[in-house]
Formats: structure tokens, C-alpha cells, sequence
């Protein structure tokens, strides 16, 4: 359609490429203060998140190269997938907690959270059902409840680890694929309100839920206990303003932003690189998501519902993670544990991302040539 633009394969992988040469650079000046703090050497996050990307990079290899798309969206492929997924969640509630939460299996290499497995998991199962079972999603609720039996379970499972944030992730991705699928408003409608009012009393009914929403709401009025974070990373953006203060002058990340490496590294972005800085993130993030998005139309012209489905639940998980993680930053949402893609510090995150792009490719490169009389499979 618009043959002066480049390729969504172009620019997915530019993107990519530039966020994690972004990524290394700001893990390794946000988080030098908080490695020598624990006897560490000093680039010690740096080499772990390059190692992660390197990692990510061969494991992300092997669905591209040997996994055939046909063979993912079979029904049996689909419930193994589940059935490995809820058994690893299930055996994170026996490990060991951190941070007060038990999210985390050790595979030795690296302390893997299950639950960014169970996203990737959930959008291949959902974009099959919705087309599998397409007259049962546009036509009564008998979609939305069999769905609900697999959702019911996985949220019993996430909510025991806690990850609240994760869920509302998977279940705003699954009510998206619904949306797009073609299931009614007036389900949309009713199961919002029966989600809204469990998510209100899982924040009520759970202290340090409640907390974080109170400290969002005025975070400045605790500095020094519930609102320390929040009030931080503000402190850091303001300091920051257009073009930052320089590359490695962050004050913040001098033991007064925790793990600032982690969750908040786009703060010491922006105080360290002003708000350029921080555009250039999301400007990035955003290339990332429109060649998923187009990735997704291409399929979805050929009629191959369940590749574009894929590409679009993909798409979703990037934009819900990426608004998250920076309303959470800049002060417009409450404090949650919920990664930026390709970005943030952590294993599990750029690995399954890392796949994430690799279907998105291979979707891609396989899309224009599947037959048409075999579209149906895809």
C-alpha cells in the first residue's frame, strides 16, 4: 500500500536492535550504584542482561527455524502447551519467595517467572479458539464461558504467586482477540462489569494492593515510606527535563530509586537523558508494536485468521506493558511489577519477547506463501 515505507520486517528488527542497545546502556549506568552496594563488580546487571539477549537470541532460534505454525495451532499442541504452562505455574507456589512473591522457577541459567510464558501461551490458544470455535464466539456466551474455565484456572494459579499485573496483562489480551473476533457488545459489556468488580475487591480486599493505589492517588504526602518510589521517580523525570542531566550523572540511582535497573530504569532514562531520551524509548516501542500490527493485517488480507490473531495478541501484550510500565513511572498508574519490552532489566522477559518477535517473523516470512486452500490451517 505504501511501497516508500520499509518493511515490517525491516523495522521490526531495527527496533528491536535499537532498544536493546538502549536497554545495556541504561541497565549499565542505572545499575553500577546498586551492584557495588552488594560486592559485585561493577558492570555485573550489564553482563547478565547482555547474557539474557544472547540467550534469548538461541532460544528464540528454535520455534523460527523448526517449529512449523501448522504443528502450533493443532488442538493437541495447544492443551500440551497449557498443560506445561499451569504445571510450572503450580510449581513456582513451592519456591522460593522474593520480594515476598513466589514467581520465579530456578532453571540454574536464570530464575524464569512462568507467568511471561503463560502469556505468550494464552494468546496462541486464544487466537486458535476464537477461530476454531468462531460461531460460538459471535453467537451467545458459549465461547466466552469455555474460555472462562481455562482463564478461571489460570487466574487462581497467578493470583497465588501474587501477580495481579500479569492477569490483568493476559485477561486485557484475551478480551481484545475476543473484541476483534467478533464476539457481541453486550458480553463485553456485562463480563467488564463482573471483572471490574473483582479487580476493585482484589485491590481492596489485600493491603498492599490498597496501599499502592492510596500512595498513587497523592505521592507525596508519605516520601519517606509508602510513596518513597513513586515520589522518586518523579523527582528523577523533573530533574531530567528536555535533554537530562547527562549520561551517568543520575542522582537518583544513588540508593534512592530501589533496584532502579528494574522496573523503574525509564526514571533514570529521563533524568539522565531528559525527555528525549524517554521519547526515543517509546518511539521505539512504538515501531515495535505498529510491525506487529502490520504483520497482523497482511495475515488477516490473506485470511489466515489465527496467524493475524497471533500477530495482534502479541501486539497487545507490547502495548499493555509498554503503557503500564511508563504510566507507572511518570505517576498516572500505581506502582506495578510489570517489565517494559526489551528494555527492563530481567531474563524472563527478554526471552519470551525475544520468541514473541520470532513468530512475529515467522509469520511474516510464511504468510504470502501458504495456498490459499489451506489458509484455514493458519
Amino acid at each position: 500500500m505504501y511501497p516508500f515505507l520499509p518493511s515490517a520486517r525491516a523495522t521490526l528488527l531495527c527496533s528491536v536492535g535499537c532498544m536493546m542497545v538502549m536497554s545495556l546502556l541504561m541497565v549499565a549506568s542505572a545499575s553500577i550504584p546498586f551492584a557495588l552496594s552488594r560486592g559485585m563488580t561493577e558492570l555485573y546487571f550489564f553482563e547478565r542482561q547482555l547474557w539474557y539477549m544472547i540467550f534469548g537470541l538461541l532460544v528464540a532460534a528454535i520455534p523460527y527455524r523448526f517449529v512449523s505454525l501448522k504443528t502450533l495451532y493443532k488442538t493437541e499442541t495447544q492443551f500440551v502447551l497449557l498443560g506445561v504452562t499451569g504445571l510450572l505455574l503450580i510449581l513456582t507456589l513451592f519456591g522460593t519467595p522474593i520480594n515476598g512473591s513466589k514467581r520465579w522457577l530456578n532453571l540454574g541459567i536464570i530464575n524464569f517467572q512462568v507467568a511471561e510464558l503463560a502469556k505468550l501461551v494464552v494468546i496462541v490458544f486464544v487466537a486458535d479458539f476464537v477461530v476454531r470455535r468462531s460461531f460460538e464466539v459471535r453467537n451467545g456466551w458459549d465461547g466466552f464461558l469455555r474460555i472462562s474455565l481455562v482463564m478461571g484456572l489460570l487466574t487462581m494459579l497467578l493470583l497465588f504467586q501474587p501477580d495481579f499485573g500479569s492477569l490483568v496483562v493476559i485477561v486485557g489480551t484475551v478480551f481484545a482477540i475476543f473484541y476483534i473476533a467478533g464476539a457481541p457488545y453486550k458480553q463485553f459489556m456485562a463480563l467488564g462489569a463482573v471483572v471490574g468488580c473483582l479487580a476493585v475487591l482484589a485491590v481492596t480486599l489485600v493491603q498492599y494492593r490498597l496501599t499502592r493505589v492510596l500512595s498513587f492517588v497523592d505521592p507525596f504526602d508519605d516520601i519517606q515510606d509508602t510513596d518513597y518510589q513513586l515520589a522518586r521517580s518523579l523527582i528523577a523525570f523533573g530533574r531530567g527535563q528536555f535533554t537530562g542531566v547527562g549520561y551517568g550523572e543520575s542522582v537518583q540511582k544513588l540508593s534512592h530509586l530501589p533496584e532502579a535497573h528494574t522496573d523503574f530504569l525509564l526514571a533514570i532514562t529521563g533524568e539522565e537523558l531528559g525527555f528525549v531520551g524517554v521519547a526515543m524509548i517509546l518511539i521505539l516501542e512504538a515501531l515495535i508494536i505498529g510491525s506487529a500490527m502490520r504483520i497482523s493485517y497482511n495475515a488477516l488480507k490473506r485470511r489466515q485468521m489465527r496467524m493475524s490473531y497471533t500477530a495482534f495478541g502479541i501486539a497487545i501484550i507490547f502495548i499493555a506493558q509498554t503503557i503500564i510500565n511508563a504510566a507507572m513511572n511518570m505517576g498516572a498508574m500505581p506502582t506495578k511489577g510489570l517489565t517494559m519490552p526489551f528494555f527492563s532489566y530481567g531474563g524472563s522477559s527478554i526471552v519470551i519477547s525475544m520468541i514473541m518477535v520470532a513468530l512475529l517473523l515467522k509469520i511474516n516470512k510464511e504468510s504470502p506463501h501458504i495456498e490459499t486452500s489451506q489458509c484455514r490451517y493458519y
